[in-house]
């Protein structure tokens, strides 16, 4: 019996015998162990507050563009909103860089995508769809700091105008490819203004955005024209938008001071009498039954061929490359990190090559999809400018205004009805 105990007593204490065989480290060295730290609430209750704020600045932009008309009012709005979201929020979260969270969610179930970052991209096209590009107005604080900092706006030829607003497609189509494939988010990576907003960052970036405000002194928004990918989307939806910013809401006396003072090359000239005549609408249908199949297989094909560039930018394209670059003795030494960690979790080639196949296929559809969808945009644009919609005023081109109100002062019409003027003269000018 006395055997018996003694050889349960020695079995209760293997385990502690094996832990003695690993003592804990010394850390009489002055060492402190760090304190784990547990995400706070208020995290989340300031990513809610911040969609409070956009609904709220959504909101009073649209009210002020479409129903005060003041421009005194969006600037004092835009002042807010480069304060809060800009140097406050430091620019996240953004309404713009939220277009790559929610391609990575559709394309991979198991990415989350937070449900403030669901709110910041869907909120503003859906006032969009309603009131028109509010967002631009003055609650965007990348919008806000290029308005604010405009002192002489001078006129971009209408042809480099329009050739450059294919660019924020092109841009969208590239960053919806590498998100979508888990590979990179370079609206953020890129962002020009970010570095600005929090005051340091890349050298390459602070200059780059420096820049962009060098030029929107004497340009009108040219990040909001011609790179910016949710402007794209938010230009497209207020096409179809049901309330939309009216230079001349009763009458219009023609002398193109709206259009002088448009900044953005956002006012459309009447093209005819009235009611308007449209005697192009037949050579527009042709031209898009012509346009469009033929933009849709290039443009395929081109996006294709992208889609499988672009694996040389996902994590599993480089190592990929990386192990190649090994195979065949050209690798710097020490090796990179991803080939030390590769190795060390057995590095197996064919595991990596199936990777990579996947990876290939699914850039390669996506590419071919999204360039096939940049063709539309293309062929409908060409069409847009070759033939433009017959008006009998001057008007705001519903994609390219962003609701700026600088051209409701310029309007004689708009000051008789604010009682600035009392008389608009014989011919039609405004007298006080």
């Amino acid at each position: 019996m006395r055997a018996l105990i003694l050889l349960a007593l020695l079995a209760s204490a293997l385990p502690l015998l094996g832990i003695e065989r690993f003592p804990p480290p010394d850390f009489s060295g002055g060492h402190e162990i760090p304190q784990t730290v547990v995400p706070e609430s208020r995290a989340r209750t300031q990513a809610w507050v911040d969609v409070a704020a956009l609904a709220l600045g959504l909101g009073l932009a649209s009210w002020i563009s479409l129903r005060l008309r003041s421009r005194k009012g969006l600037v004092i709005l835009s002042l807010a909103a480069l304060a809060y979201f800009g140097f406050w929020r430091r620019g996240c979260v953004c309404a713009i860089g939220s277009v790559q969270n929610v391609a990575l969610g559709l394309a991979d179930p198991g990415h989350a995508v937070p449900l403030a970052v669901i709110a910041f991209f869907s909120l503003p096209l859906l006032v969009a769809l309603v009131w028109g590009r509010g967002f631009c107005a003055g609650v965007c604080p990348h919008g806000a700091i290029q308005e604010l900092v405009l002192l002489r706006p001078l006129k971009v030829p209408h042809w480099l105008d329009q050739s450059l607003r294919l660019l924020p497609w092109l841009y969208l189509a590239l960053a919806i490819l590498l998100a979508a494939t888990g590979g990179l988010f370079i609206i953020c990576k890129y962002d020009p203004f970010v570095g600005i907003f929090r005051m340091g960052g890349p050298r390459g970036m602070l200059l780059l955005g420096g820049a962009l405000l060098l030029l929107s002194m004497f340009v009108g928004r040219p990040y909001c024209r011609w790179l910016c990918p949710y402007g794209a989307l938010l230009g497209l939806l207020s096409r179809v938008s049901c309330f939309r910013p009216s230079v001349t809401p009763d009458h219009c006396s023609r002398y193109r001071l709206c259009e002088d003072a448009c900044p953005h090359g956002a006012i459309q000239p009447p093209t005819g009498g009235f009611p308007p005549r449209d005697p192009d609408a037949r050579a527009r249908l042709l031209l898009r039954v012509a346009l469009v199949p033929l933009a849709v297989l290039v443009f395929g094909w081109l996006g294709g061929k992208v889609g499988l560039a672009s694996v040389a930018w996902h994590p599993t394209g480089k190592l990929a490359e990386q192990v190649a670059m090994a195979g065949a003795g050209t690798l710097p030494d020490p090796a990179p990190d991803e080939i030390v960690a590769w190795r060390h979790a057995g590095a197996d080639r064919n595991a990596l090559a199936t990777a990579v196949a996947d990876l290939e296929e699914r850039s390669l559809l996506l590419g071919r999809l999204l360039g096939a969808l940049f063709g539309v945009v293309v062929a409908g644009h060409l069409v847009r400018v070759r033939f433009p919609r017959a008006t009998a005023d001057y008007e705001t081109d519903p994609a390219d205004c962003v609701s700026c109100a600088r051209c409701f002062s310029a309007c004689p019409y708009e000051r008789v009805r604010r009682g600035e003027v009392v008389d608009l003269g014989e011919e039609g000018g405004a007298r006080a």
